[in-house]
Formats: structure tokens, C-alpha cells, sequence
């Protein structure tokens, strides 16, 4: 690569940006307007690496319009048929196929009882931290020397949730055939009753309704709409809901266990011991009780950066690549969650190795974190891996990001093996915001990176840059980390064209 390629670029409006350094010093970088020749910003960074004095590149916008025509049914196969919807689809229809199976049987109760447990199991495991961990890890265990199309198919890890969610709308349509088979027993006069028909009290009736409900406000208010809309009451909703379904259920087992045992002669412990559906539950007691077991309310160090953004400094733990961490000011509150990379020195309250996280204003919690620097967070669980660690099967990846989105980006930093990178940044004020402790680590990913400041160039359309850049630095894949909305469009005018790109969905 030329001395010209490998200097950093700053694109303001006008179709042609220009960067010129001076004789004042190889490390000092100056961003001009290729019309009008006014000086935008200054970037300091002694990581930067030395240019030449006199050196000069220019980017044409209008020379990087992508003219690639999109794939046919390009819509189809990356906004409606995702990976995430593939595996919710695949895991609901082969439920589906079984429990059609199952109703045409003649032990329909003990089976959907045992059916609903085990996909609430599957359900809580698909969430479970050290399950995710370990679901990251060997999945992505794949050599950069194995073909890309299986690298490509491991990278898509971060879908796991479409299994989750796929489930847990199972687990109600087992539920939903549970309480009708039960209701209808229960309702069945008995001198119609066949002998095998167990004749049930009002009591695991009433607790089997109450847990319908709730199943169903569960599951209304996971959908992404009101995920999205209103993220606050879904987690406070979805966390004791679920909580409170597990625990009613485990009592609905025991009375259930109990009636049924006692129509058919057997001892209660014997019963619950051959039943697949206790065991089931058991293990999803643990699953959801091992992440609060390791609650802890840790010091914190903030290093306030701006008005608009915060870097959190732990030293509680080691971070390595892709990890994110889960963090409240109150443990049965709204938890957050936010990648973490390692400081390159030890900043933590205690002088040991640390680890930071950059919280950017999006809402009242983020907003009072910067108002109102804490000095000690609550968290929850182990680190857990996240969609960047996906990236790590690449050889050569194209970064891009926006705004805060620079924080998961980081994460890369926790690797010494990590993939060639190539930053493309777009926010506001990036030195002012951040300041240049986070522009030196943007500089030590990748040592040119393309950093664009909204504020003098307003926004850029970033897809004909990355289309360009990907063919140049001769990328195998785009990760794309910003808002939703820009994260899921970049991805797919990408995708549609045959550049492999990937970005965090709702449910990642």
C-alpha cells in the first residue's frame, strides 16, 4: 500500500476531499475542504505513524457510486428471509410437526407437559450466559484457513436468538394444548369420564390460566415493536414475568404430579423422579439463578469525555475480544449492556489491569451516567461474548460505525490476533466528543482510518465508501455497528450486492 493510501481521510460535502500535512510535524494531520481550502479539524495521535511532508490524497465522491445491480430477490432472501427468522421458523414447524403428532396420541397430558418444560428449558439455555459463551466459542472456533463459505456461515452465530425466540412461542402453543387438555378433563362430567382419565381439583387449573396469561404479555411484549418502543418495560416485564411463570409452573408440576400420581397409585417422588418435565425445570431454575449468583455492586472509575459521552473504567475482571458487559444502578432496575475493550495501560480504582466501556447519551440512564458519574455500578454474570467476536473468522475486515458505535468497535483491541482492519467512522465532533484518548485507540486498529465529523460535512452516505474500501483493502467482510434503522440498511444494500456484511440485530 502507497504512503497516499495509508493517510487518514475526513469527507466533507463538496465532491472532492483533500488531506494535506505539513513540514510542523509527521504526526500532526490537518483536514481541509477540497473547495474552499478551510481548515476542519486537527487530529493529534502519536500513533498515527509518520507521513510524508507534502503528502496528498483525494477521494471523488462521485467516482465510488456503486453501479452493481442488486441480486435477484435480493429483498426476499436478506430483509424478510434471515437467518434469525430461519432458525425461529425451523425450530417452531418441527414443534409443530410434534405436537400434532403428540395430540393424536393417547398420552397426550404427560407429553405436553413434558414438551412445555423442555422448550422453556431451551427457551432460558438460549440466553444463558456461560450457554452463550460456550455456544460462541465453539462455533467460531473455525480456522481462518477453512473455506470462507463455512467462515462466512459461523459468523451468523450472533442469530442464536431466532432459536430463543423460536422456543419459547412453542413452549405457549404446548402450554396452550396443556390447559385445553386439562380444562377438558377437568370439565368432563365423571360418570362420562373414561377410566384413564384423571379427574382434576379447580387448583392446577386456575394456576394453569394464570400462567397462560402471563405466558401471552411475555410474549406480546417481545415483539420487536414494543421491544423497541418501549425497551424498559419489556425488560422489567419480561424479566419477572418470566421469573414469576417459572415459579408458578414448578408449582403447578407439583400439584399436577401430586392429583396424578394419587389416580394412578404411584408414590408423588417416584412420579416427579420419572418425569422428564421436573428435571426440565430444575435445570431452568439453575440456569436463571447461576448469572444472579454472581451479582456484585463493583467500583468504577469515569472519565468523562464530553456532555455527550462517558468512558467507565472496571478493573473487576480481564476482558478479551468481542465481550460485553451487563451494568445497573439498581440490580432489579434496567440493565444495560455494553461492549468492552482493555485500556492499553492500567486505569482501574485499584492499579490493576482494566478494562472500559463508552457510554454514549441515548436516554435518561445514559444521560444521568454523564450528568452524574457513578463510583460504583452493579453487575450481573460472566462477560459475555457478542456479535463483534463473530468477526474474528475473517482475515481482513472493514470496519464501519457511527457515533458511540467506536465502543463495541474497540473490542478488537482484545485480540493480538486479530483480523486487518479498516476504520470508516462517521459522528459528530469525534476529537471533541471522545477526545483523543479513544482517537488513539481508533489509530491503533487501523492506523488509517477514514473518520468523517457530521458536524462540518453533515452525513455521508457510507455504502459507496465501504464498497470501494472493501475492494481495495481486498476485505472479506463488512462489520456494521450503528443504530438499527442505518445498521440494517447498510447491511443489506451490501448483501444484495455480493459484499458479505454483517451487523447486530434487534436480538443479538
Amino acid at each position: 500500500m502507497s504512503v497516499s493510501e495509508k493517510t487518514p481521510i475526513t469527507i466533507p460535502k463538496p465532491a472532492v476531499t483533500k488531506m494535506v500535512t505539513t513540514s510542523r510535524s509527521p504526526s500532526e494531520v490537518t483536514l481541509t475542504d477540497g473547495d474552499n481550502s478551510h481548515m476542519l479539524e486537527k487530529v493529534l495521535s502519536k500513533e498515527m505513524g509518520s507521513i510524508g511532508t507534502g503528502s496528498h490524497h483525494t477521494i471523488d465522491l462521485e467516482a465510488q457510486t456503486v453501479n452493481v445491480n442488486p441480486k435477484r430477490f435480493a429483498f426476499v432472501r436478506y430483509a424478510i428471509l434471515t437467518l434469525y427468522r430461519r432458525l425461529f421458523t425451523l425450530v417452531f414447524l418441527a414443534n409443530a410437526g410434534v405436537f400434532i403428532w403428540i395430540m393424536l396420541s393417547n398420552q397426550k397430558l404427560l407429553a405436553l407437559v413434558n414438551a412445555t418444560a423442555a422448550n422453556l428449558l431451551a427457551c432460558g439455555l438460549a440466553r444463558q450466559p456461560l450457554v452463550v459463551n460456550t455456544i460462541f466459542r465453539v462455533v467460531l472456533s473455525v480456522p481462518r484457513s477453512a473455506p470462507f463459505a463455512l467462515r462466512r456461515i459461523a459468523s451468523k452465530v450472533y442469530h442464536y436468538g431466532g432459536v430463543h425466540s423460536g422456543c419459547g412461542v412453542a413452549a405457549l402453543v404446548w402450554y396452550i394444548g396443556f390447559v385445553g387438555v386439562m380444562s377438558h378433563q377437568y370439565w368432563t362430567p365423571p360418570s362420562v369420564s373414561a377410566a384413564t382419565v384423571v379427574s382434576f381439583s379447580a387448583a392446577p387449573v386456575a394456576l394453569a390460566y394464570i400462567i397462560l396469561v402471563l405466558l401471552l404479555a411475555i410474549i406480546v411484549v417481545a415483539t420487536p415493536t414494543f421491544r423497541m418502543k418501549y425497551h424498559d418495560y419489556f425488560e422489567l416485564t419480561h424479566r419477572f414475568s418470566g421469573w414469576l411463570i417459572v415459579s408458578l409452573f414448578v408449582a403447578l408440576l407439583l400439584v399436577f404430579a401430586h392429583e396424578i400420581s394419587q389416580a394412578q397409585g404411584q408414590k408423588l417422588g417416584l412420579f416427579l423422579v420419572e418425569l422428564p418435565a421436573f428435571w426440565f425445570l430444575i435445570l431452568t431454575v439453575v440456569a436463571i439463578i447461576q448469572p444472579w449468583l454472581m451479582l456484585r455492586k463493583v467500583p468504577v472509575r469515569a472519565e468523562v469525555l464530553s456532555t455527550h459521552a462517558v468512558r467507565l473504567h472496571f478493573d473487576h475482571a480481564v476482558t478479551t475480544f468481542g465481550k460485553g458487559t451487563q451494568l445497573a444502578k439498581h440490580p432489579l432496575r434496567d440493565w444495560h449492556g455494553f461492549a468492552t475493550f482493555p485500556d492499553p495501560s492500567p486505569a482501574g480504582t485499584r492499579g490493576t489491569p482494566s478494562f472500559s466501556c463508552l457510554v454514549s447519551k441515548a436516554g435518561d440512564w445514559t444521560a444521568d451516567t454523564i450528568k452524574n458519574p457513578p463510583t460504583h455500578l452493579w453487575k450481573r454474570g460472566v462477560l459475555l461474548y457478542g456479535f463483534a467476536y463473530s468477526m474474528r473468522v475473517f482475515k481482513r475486515v472493514i470496519v464501519v460505525t457511527t457515533g458511540s458505535g467506536i465502543g463495541p468497535c474497540l473490542s478488537f483491541l482484545g485480540d493480538d490476533n486479530r483480523p486487518e482492519l479498516r476504520v470508516i467512522w462517521q459522528t459528530r465532533a469525534p476529537l471533541k466528543t471522545y477526545g483523543q484518548g479513544v482517537i488513539g485507540l481508533v489509530h491503533r486498529m487501523d492506523d488509517c482510518p477514514i473518520i468523517m465529523d457530521t458536524n462540518k460535512m453533515g452525513r455521508v452516505d457510507m455504502v459507496p465508501i465501504v464498497h470501494r474500501q472493501f475492494a481495495e483493502f481486498n476485505a472479506e467482510a463488512v462489520c456494521v455497528i450503528s443504530n438499527p434503522g442505518l445498521t440494517r440498511r447498510i447491511v443489506y444494500e451490501l448483501e444484495a450486492r455480493g459484499v458479505p456484511a454483517f451487523g447486530p440485530i434487534f436480538d443479538s
